[in-house]
């Protein structure tokens, strides 16, 4: 019986343990939930959604309440064509979130930074430029680009001194996303150094329709690989979504997979940046409390916990602050659905609105709950304490159970309650 360790994730010189944790924002992959990653030998995420909110957490920077204040003019205006970001502040954030991760880097393994391309920030060429530059001269070892795949990402960095250095990864969720990739970058004569594979049972922003059901990850994956070797190219392949064990992710292997994204077992990580209430509610998560809807501005469908308190929740438009997903015009989904909802009920102190959501502010407060569709067997993966809560687990705990499990099983930790 194979298990996961005994293949090995070869990039270039480097041979790691083939468990890459996926990026989640906001912050959600936190550092030390991708360092952890790397300690053990395999690849961990870090995560460039709403970077400035992030660095003001973490490292107490001003950036968001500088940016507040500078266009708070602008406030009750649906205009917001206006509101740009700093472009210095974004370098600055930026380098300042990949160097604090990097100095602390120890082991074997490597620490990538997933790039949302879908944040397009009023301004998407000069924002998703400057973030990818800062990220590479700041020392991070490799880029996802995610969420969105900008075929002409490549072009905007391929004067980086780190262009052919770093590692570069795109994620896709179909054989056609990455042909057309691949024809658009085919001038630049530099291939991708791996390609995410991301099913319909992943979790956050799906590459899929409101059909989602109707895909299976393993059937693209083996058409993308069927192709791949027809082309004579050999780029690693790493599927995700879904892959719930070890011996889930020994089949991918076995089927010619170059390793596995996994990420919704580590949403309950002490390491993992959700705060730890929310990492219950993750717990007790039924399957029918998981959706796919359609409330992201992006025009993505996504999926999340049912219970989700942004869902529905009318909050007043925060672009002065944060405006990640304002389109080259300024404007977003969202802006429009709250003043519909304004002029509709006027008076009201707060309205709600259902169609979309509030991203930037929900996803800041971590009120809308993303996660994998498999987050209802999390329970299944712990125990629970005296007072009934669910223990949380250790990255490394999780990271070896994929690395050594078979048959299935999942390892549970034991009990260790707070009074022993």
């Amino acid at each position: 019986m194979k298990r996961l360790d005994d293949f090995r994730l070869r990039m270039g010189q480097h041979e790691l343990v083939p468990i890459m944790i996926g990026g989640m924002g906001v912050d959600i992959s936190s550092s030390d939930l991708a360092l952890e990653a790397a300690r053990l030998g395999g690849v961990g995420h870090i995560s460039d959604a709403m970077i400035k909110t992030v660095t003001d957490r973490r490292y107490k920077t001003k950036y968001v309440k500088a940016k507040q204040a500078q266009y708070k003019y602008n406030v009750d205006s649906p205009d917001k064509s206006t509101v740009k970001f700093n472009l210095a502040d974004l370098a600055e954030a930026t380098r300042l979130h990949v160097e604090h991760t990097m100095d602390r880097k120890q082991g074997s393994g490597m620490v990538f930074i997933n790039c949302m391309e879908k944040l397009t920030m009023n301004a998407p060429r000069d924002t998703l430029k400057v973030r990818l530059d800062a990220a590479l001269s700041a020392g991070i070892d490799g880029v996802t680009l995610a969420a969105g795949l900008h075929l002409g990402s490549f072009a905007l960095i391929e004067d980086h001194p780190r262009f052919r250095d770093a590692k570069l990864g795109i994620i896709v969720s179909s054989l056609r996303a990455l042909q057309l990739f691949l024809k658009k970058n085919a001038r630049l004569n530099r291939l991708p150094d791996y390609v995410v594979v991301e099913g319909p049972l992943a979790g956050g922003h799906l590459g899929f329709g409101m059909d989602w059901a109707q895909y299976d990850l393993a059937t693209i994956v083996a058409e993308i690989m069927t192709w791949m070797k027809a082309e004579q190219l050999d780029i690693p392949v790493i599927p995700a979504g879904g892959i719930f064990t070890g011996s889930d992710a020994v089949g991918f292997m076995e089927m010619g997979a170059a390793g596995v994204q996994v990420a919704t077992r580590f949403t309950v990580t002490k390491e993992c940046g959700l705060p730890d209430d929310i990492k219950q509610e993750y717990f007790k998560a039924s399957e029918d409390d998981i959706e796919v809807n359609q409330i992201s501005p992006t025009g993505y469908p996504m999926r999340m916990i049912k219970a989700s308190p942004g869902i529905g929740d009318g909050i007043r438009p925060n672009c002065e602050a944060y405006g990640y997903l304002l389109d080259a015009n300024g404007k977003c989904a969202y802006i429009t659905s709250w003043n519909r909802e304004v002029a509709a009920h006027p008076g009201a102190k707060r309205v709600q609105v259902f169609d979309k959501t509030c991203l930037c502010t929900h996803m800041r407060n971590f009120e809308i709950w993303t996660c994998g569709q498999l987050t209802w067997r999390l329970k299944d993966t712990t125990v629970k304490a005296t007072d009934g809560s669910y223990q949380l687990l250790s990255a490394e705990h999780v990271f070896q159970d994929y690395q050594f499990s078979t048959e299935q099983r999942v390892a549970l930790p034991e009990l260790a309650e707070a009074a022993a």
